[in-house]
């Protein structure tokens, strides 16, 4: 058998026949449900959330036969077949599909499509994605139809050039939050501030910008919602490199080595004063007149997940390059120096911790990191992904094999995923009564 795939026209039409009628038999049974006003959740409502009480941590803490989760666990763990240049997909496929907020959201079927053609929806795809990879199957997934729907509806990642993972990553996002309010047209991505759909509560952030006038320091402030920072690095031809380490050395627990840039030190770089320059001025609303002022960036609204791009490919009319220079970047992250609220503690652009962080709420776990091999012209992307606690895995299309810590802490890093600590499952309580239970 030479293995290929065989697309047969009317083994698809009895499929969608069948699942016209599927559809139909869930539709009449959401309305008897509404009509009985039943108090269960049932097929077409929202789940209410699960929050524990005390009797069920107690059954859970005494319960010797609940599936444990061990180092040897191996669900959710599946390659995805190289479709011809598709490593830039597969990469963001398995960064999403390890979102552990987002993994939830799928695996608990919780998406009800809004789409006036459910077979172009790229969340129901999603959904069957997650199904896909959290099945158990060992032999790697083939995303054909995630691949087409893409070329559909982000037509300039259509066709086998390699692609961004970067820009693919945006444009999944845009059409998954299009999607979800049934929009196929665009018109909701327009203003994504007040959506409530799972994307924008996992992903958006809110980014400000506070422009202050030289002249009457009247400041001028714009908040934008954000999917993702993009961070310059040294040896690009933007200006203020180097930064010096100073007193902010250990930010994060990062140790200063000399040579050697930080994710801490990009985050400062993008969050310290600019200065705009006489050839930028602008009309003050405050003396009414054309001053120079200066801009700077803060975070006003942190992300359940944030995700860090590394401007690694760099586009000047003198140049195409890639930036090879290795950043250093910690398993956990204090976002609290980089939001506005702390902008006080910010003197002359220089970036001031308190001496104790004490706010969980700012606080990350890394759980994904996407590498690029290769150069500008020619390459391959690859990502580790974090799979349980501290165990980690690297994932090249079909083929994932196991991972240190140190092989992603060492990795070159382009694309970088955390996620809030505070939505990690397992609480300290339920671990000491998993101890004690065995």
């Amino acid at each position: 058998m030479c293995k290929d795939y065989v697309y047969d026209k009317d083994i698809e039409q009895i499929a969608k026949e069948e699942q016209g009628e599927a559809l139909k038999l869930q539709a009449s049974t959401s309305t008897e449900l509404s009509h009985q006003q039943c108090s269960v959740p049932g097929i077409g409502e929202k789940y209410p959330t699960w929050e524990t009480t005390k009797p069920e941590l107690e059954l859970l803490g005494h319960n010797p036969r609940r599936r444990r989760i061990t180092s040897s666990f191996t669900i959710g763990l599946r390659g995805l077949i190289n479709l011809g240049n598709t490593c830039f997909m597969n990469c963001i496929v398995q960064a999403l599909t390890h979102t552990p907020i987002l993994r939830d959201f799928f695996l608990s079927d919780r998406h009800r499509c809004e789409m006036p053609s459910p077979e172009l929806c790229l969340v129901c795809e999603m959904s069957s994605l997650f199904r896909e990879l959290y099945s158990g199957n060992p032999s790697p997934h083939v995303p054909y139809k995630l691949l087409h729907l893409v070329w559909i509806h982000a037509r300039h990642l259509a066709g086998y050039r390699q692609q961004d993972a970067h820009e693919f990553l945006i444009a999944a996002l845009d059409v998954l939050h299009r999607h979800c309010k049934g929009d196929d047209v665009g018109k909701a991505a327009n203003n994504p501030n007040h959506c409530n759909c799972i994307i924008d509560q996992i992903f958006t952030g809110g980014l400000q910008s506070d422009v202050t006038c030289q002249a009457c320091h009247g400041v001028s402030t714009t908040i934008d919602p954000c999917w993702d920072i993009s961070l310059d690095l040294p040896g690009s031809c933007t200006s203020f490199w180097p930064m010096s380490p100073g007193r902010e050395s250990s930010v994060n627990g990062e140790s200063h080595i000399p040579g050697i840039t930080t994710l801490t030190d990009c985050l400062r770089r993008f969050t310290r004063p600019e200065h705009l320059g006489s050839s930028a001025k602008i009309k003050c609303g405050s003396c009414q007149s054309y001053q120079e002022s200066t801009k700077q960036l803060t975070m006003n609204k942190l992300p359940v997940v944030a995700c860090f791009h590394f401007k690694r490919f760099e586009h000047s009319a003198k140049q195409r390059r890639k930036i090879t220079t290795y950043i250093s970047f910690p398993l956990e992250l204090d976002m609290t120096p980089f939001m506005a609220s702390s902008k006080e503690s910010r003197m002359n652009g220089q970036l001031q911790l308190p001496t104790n962080s004490g706010n969980n709420e700012n606080k990350y776990s890394l759980f994904a990191v996407v590498n690029h091999q290769g150069t500008l012209e020619s390459g391959h992307y690859t990502s580790f992904i974090r799979h349980h606690k501290d165990q980690w895995f690297k994932c090249d299309d079909a083929v994932i094999t196991k991972a240190s810590i140190k092989d992603v802490l060492d990795s070159e890093g382009y694309l970088l995923f955390y996620h809030k600590q505070v939505l990690e499952h397992e609480s300290e309580k339920v671990k000491e009564m998993n101890t004690q239970a065995y």
